[in-house]
C-alpha cells in the first residue's frame, strides 16, 4: 500500500513537470496541466483526409496539437485535446489554464479527426474542438476560421449557433437558444469565460450582430 501511495505521487510530479508543459495550481487543489507540442507522422496521417487536406490554408506543420487538463460536468478531471495554428498555441492554452481555474465545465475536448472532420458530428457530440479546414457556413469558397486553426467552439449544445430566423445548430442546443437561461456550461456575455478570451486577444460569436454564435471564439473575430 505505501509503495502504490509513494508511485501515486511519483507519477503525479512527472506528469506535472512534463518538458513544455505547465502545472499551476489552484489554491492547494488540483493543477491545471497543459502542453504544446508540434504534429508527428502518426498523427497527420490521421488528419490528412479528415480535418486536412490538400488546398487548406494552412500546412500541418503550422499546426500544433495542445493538450489540456479541464472539468467535466461532474467535476472530476479530464483531459484533452486540441490543435491550432503555432501562433495561437500559448494564448489558446493560457485561456484554458484560465477556465480551469475557474473550473468551468466543459464536456469533452477531442481533435475534430475523431469524428470524422464532421463539424455536425462534433456539436452533436457537443465536443469542443478547434481547427478543421472547412468553409464558413452556407458561404462555399470562404474559409472559416477553424481552417487556420484560430478558432474554438466551446459546449456547442449549451453555445448553440442560432440564427435571426430561428435555425439552431447543433439540434439539441435549441433549448440553450433562450440566452436567459444560465445553465452549467453556458457563456454569457462579460462572464469569465469571455474574459479569459478576451485576455489573450480573441473574440467571442455571441456579440456579432443578427447571427450568434455562442460556442465559438477566434483570433480575428470573425
Amino acid at each position: 500500500m505505501k509503495r502504490a501511495a509513494t508511485c501515486a505521487i511519483a507519477c503525479v510530479a512527472v506528469l506535472a513537470f512534463v518538458p513544455g508543459a505547465s502545472g499551476v495550481s489552484t489554491g492547494g487543489g488540483p493543477k491545471f496541466i497543459g502542453k504544446v507540442s508540434r504534429i508527428n507522422d502518426a498523427r497527420a496521417e490521421r488528419m490528412t483526409g479528415r480535418s486536412w487536406h490538400r488546398g487548406c490554408p494552412v500546412a500541418i506543420e503550422q499546426l500544433r496539437l495542445v493538450r489540456v487538463r479541464h472539468w467535466d460536468f461532474d467535476r472530476d478531471l479530464e483531459r484533452g485535446r486540441l490543435i491550432v495554428h503555432e501562433d495561437s498555441a500559448e494564448d489558446v492554452l493560457e485561456a484554458m489554464k484560465d477556465l480551469f481555474r475557474k473550473r468551468f465545465p466543459i464536456r469533452r475536448v477531442e481533435v475534430i479527426d475523431a469524428y470524422g472532420g464532421d463539424d455536425h458530428r462534433s456539436m452533436n457530440a457537443d465536443n469542443t474542438s478547434a481547427f478543421n479546414c472547412r468553409y464558413v457556413a452556407g458561404r462555399p469558397g470562404v474559409w472559416s476560421q477553424h481552417a487556420f486553426g484560430r478558432a474554438i467552439d466551446l459546449n456547442p449544445i449549451e453555445n448553440p449557433y442560432v440564427t435571426p430566423s430561428g435555425h439552431v445548430s447543433p439540434p439539441a442546443g435549441r433549448e440553450f437558444a433562450d440566452r436567459s437561461r444560465d445553465a452549467e456550461g453556458m457563456i454569457h456575455g462579460g462572464d469569465a469565460t469571455v474574459r479569459a478570451f478576451k485576455r489573450v486577444g480573441w473574440k467571442w460569436g455571441g456579440n456579432w450582430s443578427g447571427t450568434k454564435d455562442f460556442q465559438h471564439f477566434s483570433a480575428t473575430g470573425s
